[in-house]
């Protein structure tokens, strides 16, 4: 099986490098930025191929990119959905429009190309040991011929449903990821204004009722600590969570809590000047607003 894989970013790199390991698939990659693909290919058992030229000899054309627009670029500007030959697959691993995805399932559909949206969780640490959970929108035959590298890459696959419920599910855990980071971050910010030391609040937190994902995975590392480097942005977070909210619109489903947090979201990015900060700001911002830094606080309780 040859695949191409687009998009050697935050967490496609780790994601080529682990399927490249696996030796499941004869693996070319591309990168906006040529010498990162050369690079990688030096380094694991792929080499490094331009899109025009190797698409047509694609069996799965893999894409890691950063959003819908680059993916409809890739496929219908660029033309790559032009050149794959009847009977491939686009394998679209990114975080996309569910709109954008079943209409490009439509038109590859078209021209007899399969499509799965398989979008990931787990973050960058995740898709380094190949741990990714990954959601697979698609018919069932496309899923399983591309179910080998899924698996070279995520513990845990789910097949979602048709093309575009990956993608929808994946905005949807984003937007829940999200409320536990903001309201975990208002908890310690509430208790540390009381004279509680954050690192205690949070033990007691994760052997208790009120813990979340966010306060077992994130805090401590990424916001006690003061680092801000999980390795995803809060950028690409606002946009999962934009297309949460329009999935809660197209369904006429009341979300006043998820507003909320989304709002957050997007005036800490505004906020923010660091180019790329982290998601995990969001939880600085939101203690910064009532004066409150929790790294400062567990040092002084250390």
């Amino acid at each position: 099986m040859r695949v191409l894989f687009i998009g050697l970013g935050v967490m496609g790199l780790p994601m080529a490098r682990n399927l490249a390991a696996a030796g499941v698939c004869d693996l070319v990659v591309h990168d906006v930025d040529p010498a990162r693909a050369h690079e990688v290919a030096a380094e694991v058992t792929a080499r490094a191929g331009e899109p025009a030229a190797e698409a047509g000899q694609a069996d799965v054309l893999l894409l890691m990119v950063p959003s819908s627009d680059v993916v409809e670029q890739l496929l219908l500007g660029d033309g790559l959905l032009e050149r794959l030959r009847p009977g491939s697959v686009v394998l679209d691993m990114s975080s996309s429009r569910p709109a954008s995805t079943v209409e490009l399932a439509r038109r590859a559909a078209e021209r007899g190309v399969r499509y799965v949206d398989a979008p990931v969780s787990g973050g960058q640490a995740k898709a380094i040991t190949g741990e990714l959970s990954i959601m697979a929108g698609g018919d069932a035959d496309p899923v399983e011929r591309v179910r080998p590298l899924l698996s070279a890459m995520g513990s845990t696959i789910h097949r979602t449903g048709p093309a575009g419920s990956g993608h929808a599910l994946k905005a949807l855990n984003n937007l829940l990821s999200a409320i536990g980071i903001a309201g975990a971050a208002e908890v310690l910010t509430a208790g540390t204004k009381f004279g509680l030391d954050p690192k205690v609040m949070l033990d007691v937190i994760n052997s208790s009722t009120g813990r979340n994902q966010a306060t077992q995975v994130k805090f401590e590392p990424y916001v006690l600590s003061g680092t801000f480097d999980s390795g995803f942005a809060l950028s690409l977070m606002v946009k999962d969570l934009r297309t949460a909210l329009q999935i809660a619109d197209d369904t006429g489903t009341p979300t006043p809590v998820a507003r909320t947090v989304v709002d957050a979201a997007a005036r800490a990015l505004q906020a923010t000047p660091e180019p790329g900060a982290d998601h995990t700001v969001l939880a600085r911002w939101i203690a910064a607003n009532a004066g409150v830094d929790l790294a400062a606080a567990t040092r002084e309780h250390t």
